[in-house]
C-alpha cells in the first residue's frame, strides 16, 4: 500500500504481481484457494477505493479479468466460494464516490453477466447488491446500464437457469424496488415495477423451485418456503415503493401489488393473508404518513382511497378465506377511514362498507351481521356533529370578550390563529355532515338495494301528480332486493335507532336558528344559514322504510307489535313536527317523504289496521291539508285518505266538509 500512496507516481509493481499470483493460484482446491482470497481479497478492497483514479481503474479492470477466470470453473451446489471471490465489486462500489470507478465496476459486472449466465451460482447475491446500489445513483449512465442488466437477468437468465438464481431472488426483487424508487428518473422506475410484476409469474409457475430450495440460515416449513422465498419479498417490495415514492410510482405500485394479490391469491394459504395484510394497513399507518398537511391530504386522497377500495375487492374475492381472519380489521380501518379529517377519504370509508355488505352479505353469519351493524352504529355515534355545539358555544365567548375585530390584523401575518383553528374545525364538521348523509344513504342502499328508493320515490311523486295511485302504481320490489332479508329483527332495530338518532340530531339544528345564525356569521357554509334538511328528511325516510317493510313482512310476525308501536310514534312524532313548521322552503323538503308515507299507509291490508291507528289516520290527514307547494298533491293525498278513513269509520264530518272545500278549490 506504501507504493500506491503516491498522488503523482504510484509504482503498480507488487499489484501486478499480486494479480498473477491470483491468476496462477487460482488452480488450487477451493478450501486453499478461499484462504488466499480472504487476504487478497482485502488488499483490493482497498486499492479499489483509492484516491487516485489510475490506481483504482487497474485493481477493477484486474479484478474483473481474475473474476471472469474464477467464474469459467462453476461452482458446485451449497458452496459460497463466487460469493466471497465477487465481494470485492461490492465494497468499491458501496465505498467509491468516483463516478468513473462506479460506472466501471456496473460495466465489469455487465460483462460477466452476458458471458458467464450459466457458471454464476452463489455470485449472483453480489451481482445485485452492485446494481442495488447503482439504483439510488444519480448518473443517467451508471442507472440506465444496470438497469438494463438487472432486466436481462429477469427476463432471460431467470427463464433459463431459475434453479442456480432462486438463492438470489430475493434480492432481484429488492433490486428492482430500488430502481423503482429512484425518483430521477421515472420511465425505468415504471419499467421495474413491470418487471416485479413478472418476477410474480416465476413464483406462480414454479412453487416447486422454491419447495425444494434449502438453505442453512432458513427454518422454514417446505410449504412455506413459496411464501417466505417467493411471494413475501414481491409484496414487500411494493409496499416500500407505495411508502417511499411520488404519486404516479406509488399508484403504479399500488396497482400491481393489488393485482398480484387478485391473479394469485387462490394459490395463498390462510396464514399467508395475515403476513401479508400486516403489510397493506401500514398504508394507513399513522406514523408513516407525510407531516405536512398538504402531502398528508394528497396521500389520503390519493393513496388510502385506492388501497380502501382495492382492499374490500380482494375481501370480496376470497371472502370464504378471508372472511374469519381479516374482518374485523377491515371494519376497524373502514372506521378509521370515516374519522380522518379528509372528506374524500371519508367517503370511500362508507361506500366500501357499502361495497362489503351488498356483494358479500348473502354469505354473512349471524355474528358477521352483528359486527357489522356494530361498526355501523359505530360510525354513526362518531360523525353526528355534536362539534357544532362547541363552535357555537367558542363564538358566543368570543363576541363577548371581543375587543377588536380580527378581520384587522395585519394581513402580512395571514390569518390569525384562532382562525386557522376555526377553520379547521369548520372542515371537520362539514366532513361529519357529510358522512352522515353518506351512511344513511349506504343503510339505505344496503337494505333496500341502490336507487331503490329513488325509484319509489319517482314513481310516488308522478303517481300524485297524475292522481291516479293504486297499489300497482309503484312497483319497486324492496323484498325481493338488498339485505333486508338476511337481516335480524333487532339488528334492523339497532339500525333504525341510528337513523332516528340522526334525524332527531338534524331536526334539533334545524330548529335552532340561534345556532345555525351564529354559525353563519362565524362564516360556516357560505351566504346562508347552515342546515341539516337532508339529513332530516333522508335519515327519517329511511327509518320509515324499514319499519313499514317489517310491518307487512309475515315472516317478522313475532316483531310487529314492537314494530307498530314504533311505527306509531315515529309517525306521529313527525307528522306533528311537520305541522308545527312554519317555513315554506322546509314544508317542500318534506313533499318525498309524506309521499312515502302516505303511499306505505294506504297499501297497509285491512287485517293490520287496529283501532289504535285512528289518531295516527287523523294526524296524517291533518298533515295532507298543511300548505303544500303543489295542490294536487294536496288533493291526491286527501282524497286518497279520505276513502281509507271512511272504510275503518275513522273519519269525523268536520273533515268531510274539509275535504269537500279543498275538491272546490282544486277544481277552480
Amino acid at each position: 500500500m506504501d507504493e500506491l500512496a503516491s498522488p503523482t507516481h504510484p509504482r503498480m509493481f507488487s499489484l501486478q504481481k499480486i494479480v498473477e499470483i491470483s491468476y496462477y493460484n487460482m488452480g488450487r482446491i477451493r478450501l486453499q484457494w478461499s484462504r488466499i482470497w480472504e487476504v487478497i481479497g482485502d488488499h483490493f478492497n482497498k486499492v479499489g477505493c483509492n484516491p487516485n483514479e489510475d490506481v483504482a481503474i487497474f485493481a477493477v479492470d484486474s479484478l474483473r479479468q481474475l473474476s471472469m477466470k474464477f467464474l469459467e470453473k462453476g461452482e458446485l451446489a451449497n458452496f459460497r466460494f463466487q460469493k466471497d471471490f465477487l465481494r470485492p465489486f461490492e465494497h468499491i462500489m458501496k465505498k467509491n464516490r468516483s463516478p468513473t470507478i462506479r460506472d466501471m465496476v456496473v460495466r465489469c459486472i455487465a460483462q460477466m453477466v452476458n458471458s458467464q449466465a450459466a457458471n454464476i451460482r452463489s455470485g449472483w447475491k453480489n451481482i445485485f447488491s452492485v446494481f442495488h446500489l447503482a439504483a439510488s445513483d444519480q448518473d443517467e449512465s451508471i442507472v440506465e446500464l444496470a438497469f438494463q442488466t438487472t432486466g436481462h437477468i429477469v427476463t432471460n437468465v431467470f427463464e433459463k437457469h431459475f434453479a442456480a438464481t432462486i438463492d438470489s431472488f430475493q434480492d432481484a426483487v429488492k433490486c428492482l424496488s430500488e430502481f423503482a424508487c429512484n425518483a430521477s428518473f421515472p420511465d425505468t422506475s415504471m419499467e421495474a415495477i413491470r418487471l416485479i410484476r413478472h418476477c410474480a409469474k416465476y413464483v406462480s409457475e414454479r412453487p416447486q423451485a422454491f419447495k425444494d430450495y434449502t438453505s442453512d440460515d432458513m427454518n422454514v416449513a417446505p410449504e412455506d418456503r413459496v411464501w417466505v422465498r417467493g411471494w413475501f419479498p414481491i409484496l414487500f417490495e411494493l409496499s416500500c415503493i407505495i411508502n417511499r415514492c411520488k404519486l404516479d410510482v406509488r399508484t403504479r405500485g399500488l396497482t400491481v401489488m393489488f393485482e398480484v394479490m387478485k391473479t394469485y391469491g387462490h394459490t395463498f394459504e390462510k396464514h399467508w393473508w395475515q403476513d401479508l395484510f400486516r403489510i397493506v394497513f401500514r398504508i394507513f399507518d399513522n406514523m408513516k404518513l407525510p407531516e405536512q398537511q398538504t402531502e398528508k391530504a394528497e396521500w389520503m386522497t390519493t393513496t388510502c382511497n385506492h388501497a380502501l377500495y382495492a382492499i374490500c375487492d380482494v375481501f370480496t374475492q376470497y371472502f370464504e378465506s378471508l372472511n374469519n381472519l381479516l374482518l374485523d380489521d377491515i371494519l376497524a380501518q373502514l372506521y378509521w377511514c370515516v374519522q380522518q379529517d379528509n372528506e374524500q377519504l371519508a367517503r370511500s370509508g362508507t361506500n366500501c362498507l357499502e361495497n362489503v355488505v351488498i356483494l358479500n352479505g348473502e354469505k354473512f353469519s349471524a355474528e358477521t351481521w352483528d359486527k357489522t351493524c356494530n361498526c355501523m352504529l359505530d360510525i354513526f355515534k362518531t360523525t353526528i356533529p355534536h362539534i357544532a355545539d362547541r363552535v357555537t358555544a367558542e363564538n358566543r365567548r368570543q363576541n363577548q370578550h371581543a375587543t377588536a375585530p380580527a378581520v384587522f390584523e395585519d394581513s402580512s401575518r395571514g390569518r390569525p390563529p384562532t382562525k386557522i383553528q376555526e377553520q379547521r374545525l369548520f372542515s371537520a364538521l362539514l366532513i361529519k355532515c357529510v358522512v352522515q348523509l353518506e351512511l344513511i344513504q349506504t343503510i339505505d342502499n344496503i337494505v333496500f338495494f341502490p336507487a331503490t328508493s329513488k325509484k319509489e320515490d319517482a314513481e310516488n311523486f308522478a303517481a300524485a301528480q297524475r292522481d291516479a295511485v293504486c297499489e300497482a302504481d309503484v312497483s319497486v320490489e324492496t323484498q325481493d332486493q338488498g339485505m333486508y332479508r338476511y337481516l335480524t329483527s333487532q339488528q334492523l332495530f339497532k339500525l333504525l335507532d341510528c337513523l332516528l338518532e340522526s334525524h332527531r340530531f338534524a331536526k334539533a339544528f334545524n330548529s335552532n336558528n340561534e345556532q345555525r345564525t351564529l354559525l353563519w356569521k362565524a362564516g360556516f357554509k357560505g351566504k346562508s344559514k347552515p342546515n341539516l334538511l337532508k339529513q332530516e328528511t333522508s335519515s327519517l325516510a329511511c327509518g320509515m322504510r324499514i319499519l313499514f317493510r317489517m310491518y307487512t313482512d309475515e315472516s317478522r310476525q313475532d316483531a310487529w307489535e314492537e314494530v307498530q308501536r314504533r311505527l306509531l310514534n315515529v309517525c306521529s312524532e313527525a307528522l306533528a313536527y311537520f305541522l308545527a313548521l312554519t317555513s315554506e322552503s322546509h314544508r317542500e323538503a318534506w313533499t318525498n317523504l309524506l309521499l312515502l308515507f302516505l303511499t306505505k299507509v294506504l297499501k297497509i291490508s285491512d287485517e293490520r289496521v287496529s283501532s289504535r291507528s285512528e289518531a295516527f289516520f287523523c294526524c296524517v290527514y291533518d298533515s295532507c291539508r298543511a300548505r303544500v307547494a303543489d295542490v294536487s298533491l294536496v288533493f291526491f293525498c286527501s282524497s286518497r285518505l279520505t276513502g281509507q278513513m271512511i272504510k275503518y269509520q275513522f273519519l269525523p264530518v268536520y273533515y268531510i266538509c274539509n275535504i269537500l272545500s279543498i275538491k272546490r278549490f282544486n277544481l277552480k
